[in-house]
């Protein structure tokens, strides 16, 4: 990985001690691959796909803030991974005109000692800001130690009047109480699958591709409902302005998920158990039920969904009990089989 200098609002840029803003990049990314990303992340809550609510609520906050002449206050967003937290941190980044070199960006997976993300924001926060105020971008906060936090606590209420913080986790009671009860939280939720089929055809045409929809359908399935991991499948997965068919992809680990939804499409549901049961690594089994959940359609009416929900929802709870997952997990889908 490279770093070069960069002044957009980017996933994985930093500020360094002199201000310069840096970027880390694939190295084998071309300029036209990253002004594709750039054009199609949303810039507005308004090209925001979804979590309406959270807008509604984020629009207000920033209106109220601008009546009383004041920054707005520290932000947390939470919700499973993939929805797109961290892209609406920049979508709020940009409706607050907050200079590009006003933001440090730290993604806390990466960087979560106490000394370290302690010292980058204490260097940071204490310069003058170009604009109104400095903003800390800290992403995956969840990662850092209940220590690092507490240490986070501190900067937060030292530095308050000249910088604001805007988090992100995916799971929210890893985080203190008092980082919380600092924060204005938002969760973010799964947004329906029709929305989330509609954004990714959005983006596949955007490119200049038409998807079959049947083609489409099974890449949604087999990603949902994280749409981060979609979008990069399906532009991995194009040529020629065709989106390729899941049989003849390059998907990687996805290949197992991809096939499980072609066999379930076709009614073959033993040769779907016996593939899970034979692809899946034992730490993703409790996935795979939430999975099954999530894709409830493809057990036909809304009756045998309702049946299937509930054997979907016993095998889960055995899940918790058993001594071999695998063969709970094997026993659950012979019952959805047989519906």
């Amino acid at each position: 990985m490279t770093e070069v200098p960069n002044s957009d609002n980017s996933p994985s840029s930093n500020l360094d001690r002199k201000g310069s803003r840096t970027e880390t990049i694939d190295p084998k990314a071309t300029e036209e691959d990253l002004g594709t990303e750039n054009r199609l992340r949303p810039n507005s809550l308004g090209t925001y796909c979804g979590q309406n609510q959270v807008k509604d609520s984020l629009t207000i906050a920033i209106e109220a803030a601008k009546a009383r002449s004041e920054p707005l206050d520290h932000i947390l967003f939470h919700g499973p991974p993939g929805l797109g937290k961290t892209t609406l941190a920049k979508v709020l980044l940009n409706e607050l005109q907050v200079n590009d070199l006003d933001v440090l960006e730290i993604n806390a997976s990466r960087t979560n000692s106490v000394d370290e993300v302690r010292t980058n924001i204490i260097n940071f926060v204490q310069m003058i800001p170009f604009g109104e105020f400095k903003v800390v971008l800290l992403d995956e906060a969840d990662y850092l130690s209940p220590n690092a936090q507490a240490a986070l606590r501190g900067v937060m209420e030292e530095y308050h009047t000249t910088s604001r913080f805007i988090l992100t986790c995916n799971y929210p009671n890893r985080v203190i109480p008092a980082l919380h009860s600092r924060c204005q939280g938002f969760h973010i939720e799964r947004i329906d699958q029709t929305e989330f089929t509609a954004r990714v055809a959005e983006i596949l045409m955007q490119e200049g591709v038409t998807p079959d929809l049947n083609t489409l359908d099974t890449y949604v399935k087999a990603t949902y409902p994280d749409l981060r991991k979609c979008i990069n499948t399906v532009q991995m997965n194009t040529q020629e302005g065709k989106l390729i068919e899941p049989q003849k992809a390059d998907t990687g680990d996805l290949d197992y998920k991809l096939q499980m939804v072609e066999l379930f499409k076709a009614g073959k549901i033993t040769e779907a158990r016996k593939l899970v049961c034979s692809q899946a690594r034992p730490d993703e089994i409790e996935d795979i039920y939430k999975w099954l959940y999530d894709n409830i359609s493809l057990f036909g009416d809304e009756q045998k969904q309702e049946k299937a929900i509930l054997i979907i929802k016993q095998g889960l709870v055995d899940h918790s009990f058993v001594a071999d997952p695998e063969i709970n997990l094997s026993a659950t889908m012979i019952k959805l089989q047989n519906l």
